[in-house]
């Protein structure tokens, strides 16, 4: 209470010592300022002494700015305040003089008395918008505007009052901190400012308090750190607090601005809860077909934690000695899901008792153990509709290859695991014996032979037997039967491959010819040729063949290959025998046996004739051969005579040229079964594209079938020129044949060879190759009747 009572005694003061400066007369205006300032500060140091009793102070020098005014913000009387007034010594009545104010707001701000030297403020000012204002102050003469003394520059400071509140400038907070945490953790720090000026008394001196939030949380009041206060605060009670604190000036006292803001404070979670099952038996009923791998049953163990801490793991520690079962965690749900590891078997075991532990996965290390719990899981198992088992996966069986039709190669057997006990149904694939060779019982599972087997084609076959019950044809089982097939000696011994052996002209009796080896053959040799056995030695050893030649007259020119006839019969049961043949080749050979040549050579005779001699036979062989080249060439360039043979056919020759007809309605035009009986048309031909106007009779049957040809076409041009209604037809039909644009033209001109004109057909050697050979035959007709 004495600092407060000193500070509100020093404004009071400070505010009639510069009313008291306006009243002291001066000589000069500068000191004026200087001396005011003086006597501020020595009575300021007084009025402490005063205050604080008997105890006397040392005077404490300031650091002033002599030349400086003062001037209280937000003055809002009817008047302009003063400030302050000038005065010079020159002022004496008789001069007359002027007091001119330059600077800042010099003229707005601020306004002088030219005459008095008063300073005004004419507007209401704001320390925290400007804090002081610098000016210059010069006397001038009024009449003549010269200054009567240089200028003096001097401050005018807007002294603060408390009329800014406390801010929160951040706010409002957020801020959180471990539940269950000591009493006195630090929670969060907020900072609050005041614009008013914090040198100058207690307008910007803060204090911090705790309006809501209590008995929860505490503040210090001059740091403003929020800490807790109440011990054991339990996330899984309450989460989150919302906190108001109060920021208030001048040093928290009556008459203080203040302002407020908000925290809100969020208790974050620790691991102090376990999981704890909802129930403390589960049961489960699981059937036995339930695949591995498959969920047959789900627990849960919930955790009032949250995030990490809530997470935990799962594990059976109890009652699955064979290990048939596994619980995994579902990473969403935090379930504990119960799987199979192996098949079930309702006909082993119906049922099962496991103990399930649950454990959170992050702990407390100050704990000493992760917190966990335990339930019982019954599981009953459902008995399910199984398919039959076989007694063996594989079945191996044998069976020789000439086996007889409908012999028992085995047996396959299975059984239904059911309680029940169903009969068991037997079927062959046939996907797997398309051949069909194999028959089975459906009662009993018996194999049989359907056709017969060989060996040397398929050794094993292998077959898909399945298994049905017979209530429930759906449940079927597969076994693999693989049938081998036993040899038999039903297969004659034989080269491996056609051996040919080389024996030398020049040899010596005893040389051997081949060694042909023949595994896994126990052979007997027997030479059928009885020449052949003059001149090779056949032995056999160790499943080989020895050739040895018993002379050496053997001579290429002679014979040049020699074919050795075999026999070879095996020790099987019954012993099976083939012929095969060894081919022999002789080949001249060098002094050490090594084959150089087995093409015939050349062998000169001696029969002694001359150079010349041979000259003249060559001689002859060739004139021969040119007489021979000469005659052929004269019969190819021989000329075919133009006359058609009696041996010719000219109903062929007639079709073959294609003469003229009667287009597409002439299909009878030239009937090659008419030529051929001349007897056999006898009716009448219509005509199909013109209605005919007069009837012509049908013609009268000729003669004898052995009629003449050339006297049977004759006839028949005569009734084909006379008769309208025989073809060809001078229509659009016929010469549409022509082709637009023939070079040959109409034929329509010719003449038949009834005309009793002569006409000269060597024209007809310009349209083309077919027409000259028209032309050909009707000259060689004239030619006929000439002669």
């Amino acid at each position: 209470m004495p600092k407060r009572s000193e500070e509100m005694l020093t404004d009071v003061w400070t505010s009639l010592l510069l009313v008291w400066i306006t009243c002291v007369p001066y000589t000069s205006m500068t000191p004026i300022i200087s001396q005011s300032k003086s006597l501020q500060t020595g009575s300021t140091a007084l009025l402490r002494g005063l205050v604080e009793g008997q105890r006397i102070l040392s005077r404490a020098k300031r650091g002033w700015v002599w030349n400086q005014m003062f001037v209280l913000e937000e003055f809002s009387g009817p008047d302009p305040i003063l400030v302050g007034r000038l005065h010079t010594d020159l002022d004496v009545g008789s001069t007359p003089i002027k007091y001119v104010l330059a600077g800042e707001g010099a003229g707005t701000i601020f306004a002088i008395n030219e005459i008095t030297g008063d300073i005004h403020a004419m507007k209401r000012l704001d320390r925290e918008e400007k804090a002081e204002y610098t000016l210059t102050a010069q006397v001038t003469n009024r009449d003549t505007d010269q200054p009567l003394e240089p200028p003096s520059e001097f401050i005018i400071k807007v002294q603060d009052i408390n009329d800014n509140p406390p801010q929160f400038v951040e706010g409002p907070y957020r801020a959180s901190v471990p539940e269950m945490s000591q009493v006195g953790t630090s929670v969060t720090r907020v900072t609050a400012t005041d614009a008013d000026d914090p040198v100058y008394g207690n307008s910007a001196k803060l204090v911090y308090s705790i309006l809501e939030g209590q008995p929860y949380f505490s503040i210090d009041p001059n740091t403003a750190i929020i800490k807790i206060a109440l011990h054991g605060m339990d996330r899984e009670m309450r989460e989150e607090y919302l906190v108001v604190i109060q920021a208030k000036d001048m040093g928290g006292h009556m008459g203080g601005l203040s302002g407020t803001t908000t925290v809100t404070v969020t208790l974050t979670d620790v691991n102090d809860n376990p999981p704890k099952f909802s129930k403390s038996l589960y049961e489960f009923v699981i059937p036995e077909e339930l695949g591995i791998g498959k969920p047959g049953g789900k627990v849960k163990a919930n955790d009032r934690d949250i995030g990490e801490n809530a997470k935990s793991t799962y594990n059976i520690i109890d009652g699955d000695e064979k290990d048939v079962f596994e619980i995994t965690t579902d990473a969403q749900t935090q379930e504990g899901i119960l799987r199979l590891k192996k098949p079930l078997n309702f006909e082993t075991k119906k049922s099962y008792t496991l103990k399930v532990e649950a454990a959170n996965i992050r702990f407390d290390p100050n704990s000493g153990a992760p917190f966990k719990d335990t339930a019982t899981v019954k599981i009953a198992v459902e008995d399910s509709d199984e398919p039959p088992i076989f007694s063996k996966p594989t079945f191996v069986l044998q069976v020789n290859e000439n086996a007889p039709i409908n012999t028992v190669i085995g047996t396959v057997t299975a059984r239904d695991p059911d309680v029940t006990g169903s009969l068991v149904r037997y079927f062959i694939d046939r996907h797997t014996d398309l051949e069909r060779q194999f028959n089975i019982n459906v009662d009993d599972g018996k194999i049989t032979l359907a056709k017969p087997l060989d060996r040397e084609t398929d050794m094993w076959h292998n077959i898909t037997v399945t298994a049905t019950e017979i209530r429930n044809h759906s449940q079927i089982s597969r076994a693999i039967v693989a049938i081998r097939v036993l040899d038999i000696n039903d297969n004659a011994p034989e080269f491996a491959t056609e051996y040919e052996a080389f024996l030398c002209e020049n040899g010596k009796p005893g040389q051997v010819g081949v060694s042909s080896p023949q595994p896994h053959l126990n052979v007997v040799v027997f030479l059928l040729d009885c020449h052949s056995t003059k001149n090779m030695l056949l032995l056999s050893r160790n499943n080989s063949i020895s050739v040895l030649a018993k002379h050496d007259t053997f001579r290429r020119q002679k014979q040049e290959m020699y074919f050795l006839p075999i026999i070879v019969t095996d020790n099987g049961t019954p012993p099976m025998s083939s012929t095969n043949t060894l081919t022999i080749r002789v080949c001249g050979c060098s002094r050490e046996g090594i084959v150089q040549s087995c093409n015939v050579e050349a062998y000169v005779l001696p029969i002694g004739l001359s150079m010349g001699a041979l000259i003249a036979i060559l001689a002859c062989i060739i004139l021969l051969l040119v007489i021979v080249v000469l005659f052929v060439t004269l019969r190819r360039h021989k000329n075919k005579p133009l006359i058609i043979k009696d041996d010719e056919d000219v109903r062929e020759n007639i079709i073959r040229y294609d003469d003229e007809g009667g287009g597409e309605e002439d299909t009878e035009a030239f009937d090659i079964a008419t030529l051929q009986n001349p007897d056999g048309i006898n009716g009448y031909l219509p005509r199909k594209d013109i209605k005919p106007d007069l009837q012509f009779m049908p013609r009268q049957s000729g003669g004898p079938n052995g009629v003449d040809v050339d006297e049977f076409i004759n006839v028949r041009l005569h009734e084909a020129d006379n008769d309208p209604t025989a073809p060809p037809y001078d229509s659009i039909q016929i010469y549409g044949y022509e082709g637009r644009g023939s070079i040959a033209g109409s034929l329509s001109s010719l003449e038949t060879a009834s005309s009793d004109s002569d006409q000269n057909y060597d024209y007809l050697r310009e349209w083309g190759p077919r027409f000259r050979r028209l032309g050909e035959l009707y000259s060689v007709g004239e030619s006929d009747k000439e002669t």
